[in-house]
């Protein structure tokens, strides 16, 4: 119970609504399936029907088969009501081909806002030839497939207008979040994209490319959030929070200026946070939790994996957070190429050593157009995209079946809770026990793994 809307989406229903369009949304976040946006189709009677994906949400990135089955019936709907169908997303852009088979008429590979403008004057007015417009994939009139050069991602970021939030039923979320924690929180992005160079990690949407938004320009969104829709905490879904020199800190002197109060939670890397004025900035400006791609305790994974950190940084990044009482969560991913039980057990030791307040755990996910998915891509022949999110499969061959891999996820999380000890809310004393004896189980099966090896 922790929904966020579709940022990039009203992003760019805002910068169409700008040039003088007039846009509808159809949020599918509470839909119960594609047949949802027949009526919104039939009612409306849309010239164009874009299904623009959230690329600020990491999670789109992992092309569910769930989601993408779901994307072609509503293309199908649009079709049967005469509407030209467009695609924006990480995987239309990476199976460009598919999409157009499956009903789309055009796909925007990448950033997209500059794109669609471009291709919805040109099919609308045919001011300039489809060859002329960049970034997008059609079907000639012959059949062919026509893939344009790609278009550069955008710079200035403070240019596009602010998200269309009145397209959004805010009272849906709000609802939900009160409800369940007791407070709301919305999404934000100061930034777009990333510069470093994961092997696994893909950017099919901004790239390489780092871009950031002016800190007025942000001070300013945070006041219309909290003074139009009461929110009261923000998560930004940068990539990477903070990594032009002295944003950190010109940001936190903003807020202070203006007086605002609000919490947050971020996105970062070890190595940009051992600096003790970075972290009191980020918890004076309300940082209170910060996600760490943390990822392996073992430096040989760390390396294989291009992610340019260190297990040292790790460790002395935990400690500069807790100090200025921000949360710490690491990401962790299990099963990358050449993993063995040596090096499971060193991220086991990480946190348990750390005890972060929160983890995310998963396996190694070949993403296309990455170095790893280059790698293994040859044995994607079964299955290539989970299912959903926590299907969990390791789609590639390894040292360890899929079933271990589950049961290890499970584990750790059951281990740092056994090691936290019984503290916190009633509820979490009451089920420190639980979490001693489900430990056990799971550590005696994973012992029962590594004999049979």
């Amino acid at each position: 119970m922790q929904p966020y809307p579709p940022l990039g989406t009203i992003y760019a229903a805002s910068y169409m609504r700008s040039l003088g369009h007039e846009v509808s949304l159809h949020d599918v976040m509470f839909a119960h399936g594609a047949e949802e946006i027949r009526s919104r189709i039939k009612d409306e009677k849309p010239d164009y029907v874009v299904f623009y994906d959230d690329g600020f949400n990491w999670l789109t990135k992992m092309c569910l088969t769930n989601m993408r089955h779901a994307a072609w019936g509503m293309a199908k709907i649009a079709k049967t009501f005469g509407a030209t169908v467009i695609f924006n997303s990480s995987d239309s852009t990476d199976h460009a081909l598919e999409y157009l088979n499956e009903g789309a008429d055009y796909v925007i590979k990448g950033e997209a806002e500059h794109t669609l403008k471009e291709l919805v004057e040109v099919l609308a007015n045919r001011s300039k030839d489809l060859k002329d417009v960049l970034g997008i994939v059609y079907k000639s009139n012959g059949g062919d497939i026509v893939a344009n050069d790609k278009r550069p991602v955008i710079r200035q970021l403070d240019d596009l207008p602010d998200p269309a939030w009145d397209l959004i039923d805010i009272k849906s979320y709000k609802d939900r979040w009160v409800n369940a924690h007791g407070y709301f929180s919305l999404n934000m992005v100061t930034t777009r994209g990333c510069p470093y160079k994961c092997n696994w990690c893909a950017k099919p949407i901004y790239g390489n490319r780092y871009n950031n938004r002016s800190v007025s320009r942000v001070i300013t969104e945070i006041e219309r959030y909290i003074s139009d829709y009461g929110v009261d905490h923000i998560w930004y879904c940068d990539d990477i929070f903070g990594l032009t020199p002295g944003w950190v800190q010109d940001f936190n002197e903003q807020v202070q200026k203006k007086g605002l109060s609000f919490r947050y939670k971020i996105q970062s890397r070890v190595d940009l946070l051992l600096t003790e004025d970075t972290a009191k900035c980020l918890a004076e400006s309300g940082c209170d939790t910060v996600w760490l791609g943390a990822e392996s305790g073992s430096q040989k994974i760390l390396d294989a994996m291009d992610k340019g950190i260190t297990v040292d940084q790790i460790y002395e990044a935990r400690p500069v957070l807790k100090k200025y009482g921000i949360k710490c969560a690491f990401f962790l991913q299990f099963g990358y190429l050449g993993e063995e039980k040596e090096d499971i057990e060193a991220t086991i030791k990480m946190v348990l050593d750390l005890e972060p307040d929160e983890i995310g755990v998963s396996v190694s996910y070949p993403l296309p157009g990455t170095k790893f998915y280059e790698k293994v891509k040859h044995e994607l022949t079964n299955k290539s995209n989970w299912t959903d999110s926590d299907d969990l499969d390791l789609m590639f061959s390894n040292n360890y079946s899929n079933g271990f891999y589950r049961t290890l996820q499970r584990y750790i999380h059951k281990r740092l809770e056994q090691k936290k000890g019984p503290r916190g809310s009633v509820k979490k004393i009451i089920k420190w026990p639980y979490h001693v004896v489900s430990s056990q189980y799971l550590k005696a099966k994973i012992n029962q793994s590594w004999k049979q090896r």
